[in-house]
C-alpha cells in the first residue's frame, strides 16, 4: 500500500489552505481522535486538551498558567478552570497543584484513564 504522501496529489479536496506558508512557520498540533469524539466533554474542553498538548509537544513539559491558557483560547480564565475540572473528572487529565502562586503541572494522557459513557 502506498504511503498517503506519495499520493497526495491524487486526492480530491474539499478544503483549500491559502497561504501555507504562514501556517507552517508555526506548526501544527496533532490532537487524538478519541477526545474530538468525546460526547461527553464540551467543545471548550476539547479546545483547552488541545492547547496543553501544544504545550507539552513544544517544549516537552505541561505547566501553563491558567492565565495563559485562557489568553491563548481566547476564553475567561474561570471558564479554563471548569474546562480543566471537565478533563480531569473525565479522566483525559491529572493536575498536581504546586501551590499559591504556582503554575499547576498536567499530565495529559493519550487514552483516557476512565472508560467514556456510552450513548444511545
Amino acid at each position: 500500500m502506498d504511503h498517503i504522501a506519495g499520493r497526495i496529489a491524487e486526492i480530491a479536496r474539499n478544503i483549500e489552505i491559502v497561504g501555507a506558508d504562514n501556517a507552517t512557520r508555526f506548526g501544527f498540533t496533532q490532537v487524538p481522535n478519541f477526545l474530538l469524539k468525546a460526547p461527553d466533554l464540551s467543545a471548550g474542553a476539547k479546545l483547552t486538551y488541545a492547547m496543553l498538548l501544544h504545550y507539552a509537544w513544544a517544549n516537552d513539559y505541561c505547566f501553563p498558567g491558567q492565565e495563559r491558557l485562557a489568553d491563548d483560547m481566547g476564553a475567561g480564565k474561570r471558564s479554563v478552570i471548569r474546562f480543566l475540572q471537565e478533563l480531569e473528572t473525565a479522566g483525559f487529565i491529572a493536575v498536581t497543584r504546586r501551590g499559591l502562586g504556582k503554575s499547576n503541572v498536567y499530565q495529559l494522557f493519550l487514552q483516557p484513564t476512565k472508560k467514556p459513557r456510552k450513548t444511545g
